[in-house]
């Protein structure tokens, strides 16, 4: 009989390192989607809005809130106020709920497993961590790697990869206010007006020196996206948490991974550079994106211990954040 539980325990940790791996393997796959999808959006006029014609697009079709036809004499008063509720306010409204209810129980879930910036964080990163041994610049000490010793050969593919995603980042958002096809036209010939080169000019310049020093900097504090998001799940103490087992600290003391060979698995893990064994009010600016449960859940297993770190939500957060509060007092 013992050797059955022994079995059937053994499997229960097979099935969550698979359902972590899949878990990872899935969210790449929502921010390469979602990565391309943001490249293509305006050439498809998914959603943009074009200055030349001051016409907003929206999947496809051309947005209208009535005021043309107000103008024109095609409707009443009370017909184009309808409208712009209808077709303006309302969906905003709409659009917005749903995006902060998501937030509210999940966190910054858009972040982690969407938003093209920080698909580009958690990329340089890697980049940076193979020429320099560490995450960030501002980074006091290196975090090791399963590769080894940094090596200076790849500081021309991390500074190349940010100027690359910076001039593609100032392109794109010009084509989300003047058309793709001109913009790109331009560009391939070499006719772009004085106005639009200045504007790639200096929007490379900007969004380079942001994704090379301040990507992290800009995640935590810059994005008004995640700071909404943050603020909302903050608010909710059934929302998703990740939960420590404090009980069982003495084990992290031994917590390293192939990929975090020093010990801290899950610190070193963090693309936000958070501690993921913080208070939840310490981890404010937390993506949600499972890579601390997932290097908890490999280095546990090397020593056949169940996780420390796993997510929580509904009451079983609230009972981790009650006792995160007597633990803080």
């Amino acid at each position: 009989m013992p050797e059955i539980g022994i079995a059937l325990a053994m499997r229960g940790d097979a099935q969550e390192r698979l359902r972590m791996a899949t878990l990872q393997r899935r969210r790449r796959a929502l921010q390469i989607g979602f990565f391309a999808l943001f490249l293509v959006a305006p050439a498809l006029n998914l959603l943009r809005f074009d200055l030349t014609e001051t016409q907003l697009w929206v999947l496809g079709f051309r947005w209208s809130l009535g005021i043309d036809d107000f103008v024109n004499g095609h409707m009443t008063a009370t017909q184009a106020a309808l409208s712009i509720i209808l077709r303006g306010i309302l969906p905003a409204v709409a659009l917005a709920v749903a995006f902060m209810t998501v937030a509210y129980r999940y966190g910054r879930l858009y972040c982690g497993w969407l938003c093209p910036h920080f698909s580009l964080v958690e990329s340089l990163n890697g980049l940076l961590q193979r020429a320099s041994g560490k995450l960030s610049f501002w980074d006091k000490h290196p975090t090791p790697r399963a590769g080894g010793a940094p090596d200076k050969r790849w500081w021309p593919a991390f500074v190349l990869a940010c100027a690359t995603f910076g001039f593609l980042w100032a392109i794109t958002l010009l084509t989300y206010l003047l058309p793709p096809q001109q913009i790109w036209g331009n560009l391939i010939h070499g006719t772009l007006t004085p106005n639009q080169a200045r504007f790639i000019g200096i929007g490379s310049l900007v969004f380079t020196a942001e994704l090379m020093f301040a990507r992290h900097l800009f995640c935590r504090f810059g994005c008004a996206v995640g700071l909404f998001q943050s603020l909302a799940w903050m608010a909710n103490p059934k929302g998703l948490v990740v939960a420590f087992d404090r009980e069982r600290a003495r084990d992290c003391r031994e917590c390293s991974t192939a990929d975090s060979p020093a010990g801290s698995a899950c610190d070193t893990a963090c693309p936000m550079r958070l501690k993921p064994r913080n208070i939840k009010r310490m981890m404010f600016a937390c993506v949600q994106c499972g890579q601390c449960l997932t290097e908890c859940e490999t280095s546990h297993d090397a020593h056949g211990r169940s996780p420390n770190l796993e997510w929580k939500v509904g009451l079983d957060a609230v009972r981790e954040t009650l006792r995160q509060r007597r633990q803080e007092h």
